[in-house]
């Protein structure tokens, strides 16, 4: 018997629900949000991934959020690390938005990396690196970034203020995705430019696609 969350979400659905977050995609990013779910839901039977299993709310928590980012910031290009990558939130879908960013995926564990790397292989993403390892241990060999980004990683010693420079030197934006106490589902929080203790809220995305909720906030330099 085919669920509900069997089924992949059609190309409306998916516009729709960008839409929400005022993100435009061409056919062929519609395509591979529905390759990356597909991938993620069949791994997911396996590997915990995401305790999200409903493709509609896949598409808003884990999609809508890490890609508006990109738009909020704004990134065009560059180079981005994901720090503890998991099932490649939000390192990914920001990547599916913006094709010029060269991508590091930085992850500790084993089998989520080999996950990841199987993403990146079958989604043929050119310009993206699977690392597996701690970022304080791989710093160097990422070194120079543009841009670092997490979700709900936990505390971060080894991103102080300062710590993460770009290529001319100067403290690079970090974007941090924190967990807040759910209402009737739980919402992610943008959260914290830590090498620029001058952030400020710039935007506001709604929560979980719904503009009459909560606003989650987005801090950038």
């Amino acid at each position: 018997m085919i669920t509900a969350a069997d089924k992949p979400l059609s190309e409306d659905a998916i516009r729709r629900a960008l839409d929400e977050f005022s993100i435009i995609v061409n056919d062929l990013q519609v395509v591979l949000i529905q390759q990356y779910m597909a991938i993620l839901q069949r791994w997911n039977e396996k590997l915990n991934l995401t305790a999200i299993r409903d493709p509609l709310e896949i598409l808003y928590r884990h999609f809508c959020e890490s890609m508006y980012a990109a738009v909020a910031v704004p990134i065009e290009s560059g180079r981005l690390a994901d720090i503890g990558s998991g099932a490649g939130f939000p390192g990914i879908p920001m990547k599916i938005l913006r094709p010029d960013v060269e991508l590091f995926l930085v992850e500790s564990n084993i089998k989520k990396g080999t996950f990841l790397a199987e993403v990146v292989r079958e989604l043929e993403l050119s310009g993206t690196r699977v690392l597996i390892g701690r970022y304080e241990e791989l710093f160097e060999e990422l070194a120079p970034l543009d841009y670092v980004c997490s979700r709900a990683l936990g505390e971060w010693p080894f991103l102080g203020v300062g710590s993460v420079r770009s290529p001319d030197g100067s403290p690079c934006p970090t974007l941090d995705w924190r967990p807040r106490p759910p209402r009737n589902t739980q919402v992610a929080e943008l959260g914290v430019a830590r090498s620029d203790p001058g952030a400020k809220i710039s935007s506001a995305i709604p929560a979980c696609g719904n503009k009459n909720d909560e606003n989650v906030g987005v801090t950038t330099k």
